[in-house]
């Protein structure tokens, strides 16, 4: 494949936040060659030979609905130890050049007109980036804030009347991130959901993709407490021992926190965890989960697990454990990486969910399958396909 058909649009939603912002950084600092792609999958030994875009191929753009500048905000997370300053130093100049691309989001409370109208607006910011910097494909990554759970509506199944009830100015039909992904598929921009909001996961835009013979894959980036449980629940599930219970507590503060204290807004991510750990222990099991804004926590996120299981004789036992890490470090390597890997798909000719890429999310689309070991052999699987 040549240079030329991999030079790839990364078009962040949420293009100022923590994710978005640590990832810009450190795309840019991968370029400089003042940090090394640690935590990067993609830069795996399994992956050399497949296709993918170099971290000079990838050009970053996005929406933001804040306007606080890319370098202020990569200062307050050099400030809360996400990166060092002399990091940031060395990519500044890089990161006026990155906030020059991002363009005004879409708020259901500040836009006035039918939703159709906002859609065509995002849906031309992302042609645009494409035309200005002769780009192959635009993959689109939604990083932004976590929604609140979206009823379902009678348009969410059927495009035509999707498309007819987007034209209606007295109502918002669709959820601002499956407004985004309608903007990007009909832009021919593969989505990446990565939070766990609605985004493409309502049928009507999943069949549009499937029209437009584009890929898309999510959702809710797997990242600390969850990526755990992947590995351990196997564990137990292959040693014939019988977990009776698994609570958790997870303590963060910075936009996170904020959003998560929100309770409207929380349940969206407490659905994705506990399908998870159902699905690995091939149970329903006692799993109360709480999730709690510190905000004296900044960007550090803390999660503590207390595991109860049964073994031989009905012995009674324990596993506890703490992850304490910054989920922006720990979810930014992952966004480049499904960035390379879905523009490799698109340029490939795949399309629909990608279900190789899996091993990055909570709630995979297009895959039942949750145990680490598995994703990750599925994923070097598909891969070489590429």
């Amino acid at each position: 494949m040549s240079e030329r058909a991999m030079r790839t649009g990364l078009w962040l939603v949420g293009a100022r936040g923590s994710v978005a912002t640590t990832a810009a950084v450190g795309l840019l600092a991968l370029r400089a060659g003042v940090a090394g792609p640690t935590g990067c999958v993609s830069e795996l030994p399994a992956f050399s030979s497949v296709p993918l875009p170099a971290w000079d191929d990838l050009v970053l753009g996005g929406h933001d609905i804040v306007h606080t500048s890319l370098e202020k905000r990569a200062e307050q997370l050099a400030d809360a130890g996400v990166f060092s300053h002399a990091v940031l130093a060395a990519v500044r100049g890089g990161l006026a050049a990155v906030d020059a691309e991002i363009r005004d989001g879409y708020h259901p409370a500040t836009h006035t007109g039918p939703q159709a109208s906002a859609g065509k607006r995002l849906s031309e910011d992302i042609r645009s980036f494409a035309t200005r910097h002769n780009l192959d494909r635009v993959v689109v990554v939604n990083v932004s804030s976590t929604e609140a759970p979206t009823p379902e509506l009678p348009e969410h199944a059927d495009l035509g009347l999707l498309e007819a009830a987007l034209e209606d100015p007295a109502r918002a039909v669709l959820p601002p991130s499956s407004l985004m992904a309608y903007a990007a598929l009909r832009a021919g921009s593969p989505y990446i959901e990565f939070t766990p909001s609605a985004g493409i996961s309502l049928p009507a835009l999943r069949g549009l993709a499937a029209d437009l013979g584009l890929p898309y894959a999510g959702s809710d980036g797997k990242t600390g407490e969850t990526l755990l449980r992947t590995v351990l629940a196997p564990m137990f599930t292959s040693r014939a021992l019988r977990v009776r219970s698994w609570s958790g507590t997870n303590l963060l503060g910075g936009g996170d926190g904020e959003t998560l204290g929100d309770p409207s807004k929380v349940n969206s991510k407490l659905e994705s965890k506990a399908r998870g750990l159902a699905a690995l222990l091939g149970e329903q099991v006692t799993a109360p989960l709480h999730i709690d804004n510190v905000p004296d926590l900044g960007e550090t996120k803390t999660a503590w697990d207390n595991v109860s299981f049964e073994g031989f004789l009905g012995a009674r036992m324990n596993l506890q454990f703490t992850w304490t890490g910054y989920d922006s470090a720990l979810a930014a390597p992952l966004v480049l990486d499904l960035a390379r890997f879905t523009a490799a798909a698109h340029a490939a000719g795949q399309s629909g969910a990608l279900s190789g890429l899996a091993f990055f999310f909570k709630d995979p689309m297009g895959s039942d399958e949750h145990r680490f070991a598995e994703q990750t052999r599925s994923l070097r699987e598909w891969a070489g396909t590429l």
